[in-house]
């Protein structure tokens, strides 16, 4: 690149995790169970989903497109933030971090959507159940999964891209832990206007509105399930509800709070630890959340492992 958009910096140094230097043993050891953890939760899934004939429906599609995103999406700042844990020289060169910056727009945002789509499902199965399996078609269903891995793969290439016309002349520091979008526009030596309003307007309608359809979905879902006089329903209700949107609200928050925000408002340790949440707390909950105290997928982890049907509770 010549001219006005010409890279000096070929390479950005990641200062990584506000730790200790005593403690960093320690993490290392938190963060690589946690990551594990993650793989093999997520992993779990996709395998039961995939061999489990029985769990060939519209809300197990959804299921293990997030569980794989939410393997993909540790994946790409978990290894890199380990490595680094144990180097002296942190660096990732200037077209990895891009790169990476790539990659965790695409798998973030394909997260936020296919949430959207599972909150649906369960409106539809819980508030129209007659019309359920004629609303959710397996056309549908795949219509929605491939439209959301196409919206977001759109919209990451565009920040890269726009993000790859910024210059970077001198301060090659990024005091994070990955090639995060506003640690990098930050470092840039030419005019960031752009890349701010498009982050903007575009977080609001890759975060916000996925956010506020959610809600409204498991509004209705509880309103409908409170309608039914029943103890059993209100304590399901609540105890799904709740721990989806505890999640929901942990993903979420910390995401809008980040890029939807002033940037002056947040400092750099506050930015990493909140990064934190949703990049390696969120993937690793996820399948216990979602699936692992679901009723159907316990059945089918005995199904599969044992060859047989194993009694489970709710």
């Amino acid at each position: 690149m010549t001219g006005k958009n010409q890279t000096v910096v070929l390479e950005f140094l990641l200062l990584g995790l506000p730790i200790k230097s005593e403690l960093r043993d320690q993490f290392y050891a938190l963060f690589l169970l946690m990551y594990v953890t993650t793989i093999l939760g997520n992993l779990l899934i996709i395998v039961l989903i995939r061999l489990d004939s029985r769990l060939h429906t519209p809300m197990y599609l959804f299921l293990s497109n997030l569980s794989f995103s939410d393997l993909c999406f540790s994946s790409v700042t978990m290894p890199n933030l380990l490595q680094n844990m144990q180097s002296q020289v942190p660096s990732i060169p200037y077209a990895g971090c891009l790169t990476q910056m790539y990659f965790f727009l695409f798998f973030g945002d394909l997260e936020s959507f296919l949430l959207v789509a599972m909150a649906y499902d369960r409106y539809m199965a819980i508030c129209f159940p007659l019309h359920y399996t004629t609303i959710m078609s397996p056309k549908l269903c795949l219509s929605l999964v491939v439209l959301s891995w196409v919206l977001t793969a759109a919209h990451a290439m565009l920040h890269t891209l726009l993000m790859a016309k910024l210059s970077f002349c001198a301060d090659n520091i990024i005091p994070h832990f990955f090639c995060d979008m506003s640690a990098l526009l930050k470092l840039a030596c030419s005019d960031t206007r752009v890349n701010e309003l498009v982050i903007f307007i575009m977080g609001g309608l890759i975060l916000i509105i996925p956010f506020l359809l959610i809600v409204m979905s498991y509004a209705r879902i509880v309103s409908s399930i409170l309608r039914v006089p029943s103890a059993r329903g209100i304590r399901k209700a609540f105890s799904t509800c709740g721990s989806h949107l505890s999640v929901l609200s942990l993903f979420y928050g910390t995401v809008i709070g980040l890029y939807l925000c002033p940037s002056a408002n947040n400092s750099a340790v506050k930015e990493t630890v909140m990064a934190v949440m949703y990049t390696v707390v969120t993937p690793m909950l996820n399948p216990f959340i979602y699936s692992l105290r679901n009723r159907d997928m316990k059945g089918a982890l005995g199904r599969v492992f044992c060859g047989k049907k194993i009694p489970f509770s709710v």
